[in-house]
């Protein structure tokens, strides 16, 4: 079995930074225990599996090291571009993804793709007991989505000298947590960071999923629609970020790095 195969840098212009994401471009639907077998064998935050569909649009699954996930941005955003830099279709055309999460669209703008996501609802909870010692923060806030906890910290200081015990995150239930404070610059509006050791990734680069809950949650609180987020991991990356109504729509670049084909069954 030859499989084409794209090592794709997402959320940044430059190589070696952002998030990196494989993406493997199947010829039809592959079983999960193959596909999750892939994603671990990379190692990639995660790995996207697109599907052409008879009517050209894509059915598309993500796996992470450990574990299938529901929504991912950075594989979607790699996706995208893997398959307008391999003249899959017109970059004139979207892209249209079938989804674990429903209907997903990605469209070119120059050098710009544009996300368009469900946004995910931000419900207030108490703290639940040991998650903020694990983190080794102080809390302004605390919430639930339907993946993870967001955890609001006093400043971007404190989200970036953050050092979590990964260990002790692992038993939260969750798919991951983001902790994130007001930016301290006029560059970017909010700074962030994601760690899901549950599903395989201690912290992962560039998190597009968790900026739809991100963006709306600082629409709220900045009072403006356009948003600019910074993940601040050591890689880090830059999401543009529009709040419409229950939709997020996330702008990155992405940067191919390795292209070949996987050749093993």
């Amino acid at each position: 079995m030859t499989i084409r195969f794209q090592h794709v840098d997402a959320f940044t212009d430059q190589a070696f930074a952002g998030n990196p994401a494989g993406v493997c471009l199947l010829e039809a639907a592959a079983p999960a225990a193959w596909m999750q077998k892939v994603a671990a064998e990379l190692g990639f935050s995660e790995t996207a599996f697109p599907v052409r569909r008879p009517d050209g649009e894509y059915d598309l699954r993500w796996f992470a090291p450990s574990a299938e996930v529901d929504l991912c941005g950075h594989a979607t955003l790699a996706t995208a571009h893997t398959l307008w830099e391999l003249d899959e279709f017109s970059p004139a055309e979207p892209a249209r993804f079938h989804t674990k999460s429903g209907l997903l669209t990605a469209t070119k703008r120059g050098d710009w793709i544009e996300l368009d996501f469900p946004a995910s609802a931000v419900e207030p909870v108490p703290p639940p007991v040991d998650l903020l010692k694990a983190l080794g923060l102080r809390a302004t806030f605390v919430a639930k989505t339907r993946f993870d906890y967001l955890v609001e910290t006093e400043s971007e200081s404190a989200v970036r000298s953050a050092a979590p015990d990964f260990i002790a995150l692992r038993r939260f239930g969750v798919r991951g947590v983001m902790v994130t404070a007001r930016s301290e610059t006029s560059q970017f509006d909010f700074v962030s960071r994601f760690f899901a050791p549950g599903v395989g990734v201690d912290e992962d680069p560039v998190t597009g999923s968790a900026h739809c809950a991100l963006a709306p949650y600082w629409r709220r609180k900045l009072g403006k629609d356009e948003l600019v987020g910074h993940q601040a991991s050591a890689r880090g990356g830059v999401v543009r970020c529009l709040v419409r109504g229950n939709r997020v729509v996330l702008a990155g670049h992405a940067v191919t790095i390795v292209r070949g084909e996987w050749v093993a069954a």
